[in-house]
């Protein structure tokens, strides 16, 4: 059973989400193709870059994404109010970068000043395009769309490449949003496809861990987003604690790969105020055990109350494991 979207995203309000596209039928229209052999690895690219991209005209900020073979994860934090904070001239230039004038294909620099300038005059438009980029939903469908007809242009064919509506968790504290994101990260490690962090190609943790090569001090710093708003915001763990996070989680979901599990977890789940059980059931559930939101009892609880509910999926195992 689905249910309407306004009852986990409020357009007006600021959050935390954790979204899922799949492919139509689950196909493997990112991936190594078994039954006709044909690869289509480097539409992950495509995907990648064009997340980043959008981060940089919504009013988001990008936590963590995973481009896999058949479906795309993201964490992302929401917030309309910076958009309406934005100015006119702001507002249409972020849009025109989204949608600019092209002439035979080529982007045209001059045209796209002159939508700009267009685009400002008309105050019922602009209104329009405020709510538009600090909305989720057209996020979504900016990267969706787009990345859907590259892929049938090169195909050669016309239909669905995404299944029409995105899976979408709220997370309503920073533990959730913190194993969400542990969870997105070690995707292509939990399928089996690499064993390694350095070789989960086209995930956020890969992207973190290439920047700490270039930019070690940026470790010391507390936990952001990868792209997008910069008073996005940030977490009480820093970036070097949250890779040893992962890097630790990873050791748990594929127990045996990498080395030896830690004996003892490690000091950063005290500074979550969460035991070890806490933090793996969390961690290790997110798309199994939870449904529309991710986070403790009483945060569950109270989004039910929200929506006039008596409780949400995994509020009990929460309690089960406290």
């Amino acid at each position: 059973m689905t249910y309407p979207r306004l009852q986990t995203v409020d357009p007006q309000t600021p959050g935390f989400f954790h979204c899922v596209s799949r492919c139509v039928r689950r196909a493997f229209l990112c991936g190594q193709d078994v039954y006709s052999g044909r690869s289509y690895e480097h539409r992950k690219a495509w995907v990648e870059e064009r997340l980043l991209a959008l981060a940089e005209c919504f009013a988001v900020g990008l936590y963590a994404y995973a481009v896999m073979s058949n479906h795309v994860h993201i964490v992302l934090h929401v917030d309309p109010q910076e958009a309406n904070a934005w100015s006119d001239e702001e507002v249409a230039e972020r849009w025109v970068r989204l949608f600019p004038v092209r002439v035979e294909e080529v982007v045209d620099e001059r045209l796209c000043q002159k939508k700009v300038q267009r685009l400002q005059g008309d105050p019922e438009r602009m209104a329009e395009l405020r709510s538009r980029l600090g909305s989720l939903s057209w996020f979504m469908r900016c990267l969706n769309e787009p990345i859907a007809r590259q892929a049938n242009r090169e195909d050669g064919c016309t239909g669905r490449f995404w299944e029409g509506r995105f899976r979408c968790q709220a997370l309503l504290d920073e533990q959730a949003v913190l194993s969400c994101m542990a969870y997105v990260d070690l995707n292509p490690i939990r399928v089996g496809i690499v064993h390694d962090l350095t070789a989960s190609e086209h995930t956020s943790v890969r992207q973190r861990l290439q920047r700490a090569e270039t930019r070690p001090a940026s470790l010391k710093a507390r936990l952001r987003p990868m792209a997008g708003m910069l008073l996005a915001p940030a977490f009480s763990l820093r970036a070097v604690d949250y890779l040893e996070l992962v890097d630790w989680s990873g050791r748990i979901v594929r127990e045996g790969k990498r080395g030896t599990i830690a004996a003892d977890a490690p000091p950063v789940l005290s500074k979550l105020g969460m035991r070890e059980r806490q933090w793996q059931t969390q961690m290790l559930a997110i798309e199994s055990r939870y449904w529309r939101a991710v986070g403790s009892v009483e945060s569950l609880m109270a989004k039910a109350r929200l929506l006039g509910q008596r409780w949400l999926k995994g509020a009990g195992r929460g309690r089960r494991s406290a």
